[in-house]
């Protein structure tokens, strides 16, 4: 038992991990969207979803998450729901060696569209090619797996990790894109080669336009005296869904249209993450902070929307043909 809470407060030590290519939002962002998804989901199919995550493969190390505290049963499967989302940034550390090389893809975290800005205009660039093993090829995969009824839940397991993680990456609009300039000929890799550090900034000090988007969150509202995530992320949460209610909503959520979410995402990259006004080596102006948090405001919550009703389909129709799931009364 000590052994199994000393590996536990260690995976919790590093659920926040570096900035780079792989990863999107922070996991503030990736546990916004899954809260909203699961406010958004019915207790037959988070009950259902919590039994597949439960058995998740023991060297995935993804159930252990699931604490046994004096907490309600609802509290610690929403916080495992939460800290699903971001397992796949967990399993990036090198230090689990044999879990790192098992489960860790790192072109699955993205789909690049290539494009240039020519005389103002948004250009295609159609000679660069995007990996094939990619967010939308893994979510459309992943989303046959959980409703193939045939499949084991060890399995569903990693597949609904994983949608839970890229299902949060591709509405970063920077992970949908990659800028080609004479600077980046093969791509700017979603802005994490476009600085936004002084040339003389340390090498570990420097920041990029990437961490911008995936930090934007905390650093629009930061915690307070380090508030544990019960206590930070509802109240952000319920501004979002206030903000953009699900009733207007409603009409995009295109269940199922990976590859519209993907270039809903690049279009948004394409027109506004790289206006004129936004200058290498110098930080983003005050209007172009508040005009991107609005959209990382927009896109956390769709994601949730998007996610929850997805996982509402594929689960409460499972849940139907299974009368040994147990409904969690709230």
């Amino acid at each position: 038992m000590k052994n199994r809470f000393v590996k536990i407060f260690f995976l919790f030590a590093i659920i926040v991990v570096s900035v780079s290519r792989a990863s999107a939002w922070d996991d503030t962002g990736h546990k916004l969207t899954t809260y909203i998804a699961w406010e958004q989901m019915t207790p037959q199919a988070r009950d259902a979803m919590i039994k597949v995550l439960l058995s998740a493969p023991e060297d995935s190390d993804l159930s252990v998450f699931y604490l046994q505290d004096s907490r309600s049963a609802v509290a610690k499967q929403r916080e495992l729901f939460m800290i699903a989302s971001t397992w796949a940034d967990i399993v990036r550390d090198k230090k689990f060696k044999n879990r790192n090389a098992k489960y860790h893809h790192g072109t699955w975290h993205y789909l690049d569209t290539f494009f240039r800005n020519t005389n103002g205009r948004v250009e295609i660039v159609t000679d660069l090619e995007s990996d094939k093993e990619n967010a939308v090829e893994r979510l459309f995969t992943f989303d046959k797996v959980l409703r193939n009824t045939s499949t084991s839940n060890e399995d569903k397991a990693i597949a609904l990790a994983w949608i839970l993680h890229v299902g949060g990456d591709i509405h970063q609009p920077l992970h949908a894109t990659a800028r080609v300039t004479n600077i980046e000929p093969k791509g700017d890799q979603g802005g994490n080669l476009f600085e936004l550090s002084p040339k003389d900034t340390p090498r570990e000090d420097k920041v990029n336009l990437h961490w911008f988007w995936d930090s934007i969150v905390g650093r629009n509202i930061p915690r307070v005296n380090d508030a544990c995530d019960s206590d930070y992320l509802p109240a952000i949460a319920q501004q979002m869904t206030k903000k953009y209610p699900f009733a207007k909503m409603r009409s995009r959520l295109k269940i199922g249209k990976f590859d519209e979410w993907q270039q809903e995402s690049f279009r948004i990259s394409s027109t506004e993450v790289y206006p004129p006004t936004l200058k290498r080596f110098e930080m983003p102006s005050e209007a172009y902070k508040k005009r991107a948090f609005q959209i990382a405001q927009e896109q956390i919550t769709l994601a949730g929307y998007r996610l929850g009703e997805m996982l509402n389909q594929i689960f409460s129709i499972q849940v139907s043909s299974n009368e040994s799931v147990k409904i969690t009364k709230k």
